[in-house]
């Protein structure tokens, strides 16, 4: 083939795949369309669902903070049922995410935390119990040291917050937050790749427990696939590990009441890492260790996630019992693999995803 023929095929075949993207992108946002209202917040287009209090609540307010490549669908569809009726609650896209804009300055946990707490202001919430997955456990543990005055209590659940063995991460997100390269990865490769490997990265993040029928549809997940989302996604993720190696030292200046949730299981985040380390650092806290359980507590234990929040709220709750509860409940799930896989560092397939 002369070099000529090669460079109108290259051409072809990019214009095909960003044909692809465009097309792709368009048809997750029609089936995935916003559910909350919208607040301008520094620059940034937030998205939130803000439920008031109800008559009679007997919980304070909760805010949830979601993790990478996810949106606020992913903790308001399995938690907002049990707590609608008992507390007040905000949920938000953060900043890239879900119906929310990037705007600029928002790239660390630290200006997310700024975000929320503006975000909180404007709703009338003075003081919350925050509640962080993942990433989001990042922004929550920020969001404590720099807005201390706003926290009631802290629920850290399969979160990432401190410096993991290599700081590497997965080699996608390296090359999505490059400048130039990232933007042409995001635009042409993220959809048509990511669209083929949803199902199965979906079903690892749950593993050993069974992804939830309907999840990727109910959570809305498909919408980090669009390039803009994808590649926010990608430079927070490039973006914790600077961040987690200032904030950590500094996790006993927390003084909130704090639960740490982590199923034993997880193959995203190091455990061993993260939620024991903030069990040793943050005084006071409270670890909450569930045998075969991965990443997902949020869909595979809302029980023991609202038992977390009565807990924080000063109701008398053995939460090790709650655990053993769902320890029963959950023994038999053998999904994704045959046995519960004790990570060890070193890998970028183990680094936050």
């Amino acid at each position: 083939m002369s070099l000529p023929s090669t460079a109108i095929l290259l051409l072809a075949v990019l214009v095909l795949l960003a044909a692809v993207t465009r097309l792709g992108a368009w048809s997750i946002a029609r089936a995935h369309p916003p559910a909350g209202a919208f607040e301008e917040i520094g620059g940034a287009r937030i998205h939130y669902v803000h439920h008031p209090a109800p008559t009679g609540a007997d919980l304070p307010p909760v805010v949830f903070i979601h993790g990478a490549s996810a949106n606020l669908n992913d903790q308001m569809v399995p938690l907002r049922p049990l707590l609608e009726s008992r507390a007040e609650t905000l949920f938000f896209d953060r900043p890239g995410h879900g119906w929310s804009s990037r705007g600029s300055g928002h790239d660390t946990p630290e200006a997310q935390a700024a975000l929320l707490a503006e975000l909180m202001r404007r709703r009338g919430i003075a003081r919350a119990i925050v509640v962080g997955h993942s990433f989001g456990g990042a922004i929550a543990a920020a969001f404590a040291l720099h807005h201390p005055e706003k926290v009631a209590g802290l629920l850290f659940v399969s979160a990432a917050t401190h410096p993991w063995p290599g700081g590497r991460t997965s080699w996608y997100y390296s090359v999505t937050a490059l400048p130039i390269a990232g933007r042409l990865f995001s635009e042409l490769v993220a959809y048509p790749a990511g669209a083929l490997r949803i199902a199965a990265v979906t079903d690892e993040v749950f593993a050993p427990n069974p992804t939830p029928k309907d999840y990727l549809a109910r959570a809305s997940i498909a919408l980090v696939l669009r390039p803009a989302a994808f590649r926010a996604n990608a430079v927070d993720v490039q973006s914790l590990y600077p961040a987690t190696l200032a904030h950590a030292p500094r996790y006993g200046e927390i003084a909130a009441p704090t639960v740490v949730m982590s199923g034993d299981c997880d193959s995203v985040v190091y455990e061993e890492v993260h939620s024991l380390g903030l069990a040793r650092d943050i005084p006071g806290a409270e670890l909450v260790w569930v045998r075969n359980l991965g990443h997902k507590p949020d869909w595979i234990a809302p029980d023991l996630i609202v038992a977390a929040v009565e807990k924080l709220s000063g109701k008398p709750i053995d939460l090790a019992a709650a655990a053993r509860t769902v320890e029963a409940r959950i023994a038999g799930d053998r999904s994704g693999r045959a046995v519960c896989v004790d990570e060890k560092p070193g890998g970028p397939e183990l680094a936050p995803s």
